[in-house]
């Protein structure tokens, strides 16, 4: 159920042609644009967007389960997928989130690592909003409000 506590949301602003900051309530900021020149090129576009939250989602979920039992050496996160147009429109497929994670040798990072599958599907299972928003298809509304 929703409720006050529940509600999430950012403002997104141009700040030129094609480039934009969104910002949390917290006060928070980050650009991004179409990822074209000038000036673009470098910015995150609004899909790659889609694919950081994916990817930083379940990796919040799975750090905090993992790094209880030890500190990794490495923890990196790949997001893939098909940017596609067809008769439902502009979309993404084939969505891959991919866990590169290594701990040092010890009692704890054997903990880490055998927990590692069950954490990483808990949260793509339960825990993660992203991807679960994504999974069950939440609608979208739209609107435009008289300025």
């Amino acid at each position: 159920m929703a409720s006050e506590d529940s509600l999430r949301s950012v403002t997104v602003e141009r700040t030129s042609t094609g480039h934009f900051v969104a910002t949390n309530a917290r006060g928070g900021t980050i650009s991004f644009g179409t990822g074209s020149e000038p000036h673009g090129e470098d910015e995150f576009t609004p899909v790659e967007l889609l694919l950081a939250a994916l990817g930083g989602c379940t990796a919040v979920d799975v750090d905090i389960a993992a790094s209880r039992h030890a500190e990794p050496t490495r923890f990196s996160v790949a997001v893939t997928g098909n940017k596609i147009n067809d008769e439902l429109g502009n979309r993404m497929t084939d969505l891959q989130v991919t866990f590169s994670v290594a701990f040092p040798d010890g009692e704890g990072a054997d903990r880490a690592r055998a927990i590692l599958p069950r954490a990483v599907k808990t949260s793509h299972d339960r825990l993660c909003t992203v991807s679960r928003t994504v999974e069950t298809g939440t609608p979208v509304t739209v609107a435009v409000e008289e300025a």
